[in-house]
């Protein structure tokens, strides 16, 4: 059975405007991140926090939702590599990180939250309309 949510979960209860794209068990969010723009959050709805709280047919959604969301970050911003993040150690709740990376931004080859290689150049994001689309496309294919 998952934990009770505590009453301070950041993920937990969302501003609307700050969803890029959603369905009744998770939601995309974008991350205002000025070094790392387009990166992404696939949020699990429901207060869990490990892959395996998930029943295996909502372990499939989840993942095919950040799968997508990998697919329509690509086709939209043209990245050199995408790394993909679950951690929760400091918000025990499931989310993935989806984040576009190039070889010229400001932390590559590192983690995005390690030490900073260079000052890096800044990517554009893409359109959060054109970006939810993508997102819906991707999983009308899968």
């Amino acid at each position: 059975m998952p934990p009770n949510p505590p009453p301070n979960c950041p993920l937990c209860a969302l501003p609307p405007a700050d969803i890029l794209w959603e369905d009744a068990r998770c939601c995309v969010i974008r991350v205002a991140d000025a070094f790392h723009p387009g990166l992404c959050r696939v949020v699990w709805r429901e207060h869990v926090a490990e892959m395996t709280d998930l029943l295996p047919a909502d372990r499939h959604h989840l993942f095919a939702v950040v799968m997508a969301t990998e697919a329509a970050l690509r086709a939209q911003l043209r990245p050199d590599k995408i790394n993909l993040a679950s951690f929760g150690n400091m918000v025990p709740h499931l989310h993935w990180h989806v984040i576009p990376r190039y070889r010229d931004d400001r932390h590559f080859p590192e983690a995005v939250w390690g030490a900073a290689q260079r000052e890096g150049a800044v990517h554009a994001p893409a359109d959060p309309v054109a970006l939810a689309r993508a997102i819906d496309n991707a999983l009308a294919e899968h």
